[in-house]
């Protein structure tokens, strides 16, 4: 419980008297993507997001490589350059750019009422509403924006509890809760995983990810992130290729349908491929969508249904 005058960790809420006030109305940069590059590769293929960032972060990761943006409140260095939005403008800009909405480089659930606000105007409108986020959060966080986004994308990354803390000082299990519960309330899901030197790049580690994620679906895709030192973590070496290969292999082995790298493998690794015939059925660019064969989202060679929200 905050006291009066008092600032909460993640340097973004405050209390004043009995009101708790927020400074995430507010962004650090406004820019339309592709959809690709949150990553979603199986929602709105093709499609483009209006991508905002609100200052700030429950997590303190050594390797974030946003750190000049998410550790603000939390690092002395990081200063406050985000300017205040108003969700007509966002939504108004969103319609003109045939775009949806996703928020990202910092944690969204930290800006869970400028998404609220946001929704209200963006769902009669047309625009779907995505979150890039770390997953932790309380249950009546969960229960507040499984109503909001259409889809998220959530790290997880590390493959036990000691190893979570250790980097980005919250406990594990809560992410995998929220995880579990978007899969059940019906939000789109997709998993990203860094390969981070001691958390989550060894065989052992990232076989037991795999099994998180292969118990929510077979079908949630699985995207692995090569590990770039920066921050405080520049005394590791970049995952290599072959590494990144291995890592595949494990999703595979785990059950994972669809399981993706965006560059160290090149375009295969980014392909989505039938698991009735083993067609690639769509293909991609680094951040975007090069072809789809897909008709209807089922398989247009053997008629396999292929998970994901696809129009």
């Amino acid at each position: 419980m905050l006291r009066d005058g008092q600032v909460g960790t993640c340097g973004v809420r405050r209390r004043t008297g009995d009101v708790l006030e927020t400074a995430t109305f507010a962004t650090v940069m406004q820019h339309v993507d592709a959809n690709e590059r949150k990553p979603f590769y199986h929602f709105r293929p093709g499609g483009r997001s209006l991508t905002l960032a609100a200052p700030g972060c429950t997590f303190a990761c050594g390797y974030c490589i946003n750190h000049r943006i998410s550790q603000y409140g939390r690092e002395s260095s990081v200063d406050w350059d985000a300017e205040p939005v108003r969700p007509a403008d966002v939504v108004a800009r969103a319609v003109a750019e045939g775009a949806d909405i996703c928020f990202s480089y910092t944690e969204p659930s930290l800006a869970l009422e400028l998404t609220e606000a946001v929704v209200a105007l963006a769902r009669p409108a047309g625009v779907r509403v995505m979150w890039k986020s770390n997953g932790f959060l309380t249950p009546e966080a969960v229960d507040r924006a499984a109503g909001l986004v259409d889809a998220v994308n959530i790290d997880v990354k590390a493959a036990g509890t000691a190893e979570h803390l250790r980097l980005t000082g919250a406990p594990l299990e809560p992410v995998l809760d929220t995880i579990r519960e978007f899969a059940r309330r019906g939000v789109w899901l997709e998993i990203t995983t860094p390969l981070i030197p001691g958390t989550s790049a060894a065989p052992d580690q990232l076989a037991t990810i795999a099994r998180a994620v292969a118990a929510v679906g077979a079908q949630v895709p699985w995207h692995l992130v090569r590990f770039t030192p920066t921050y405080r973590m520049t005394g590791h070496d970049p995952t290599t290729p072959a590494d990144l290969a291995e890592a595949v292999r494990i999703g595979h082995a785990a059950g994972l349908r669809h399981v993706y790298v965006e560059r160290a493998l090149g375009a295969p690794g980014r392909a989505t491929r039938c698991p009735g015939c083993d067609e690639t059925v769509v293909r991609r660019g680094v951040w975007r969508l090069e072809a789809s064969e897909l008709t209807g989202g089922r398989c247009a060679r053997c008629d396999h249904p292929i998970d994901g929200r696809w129009n």
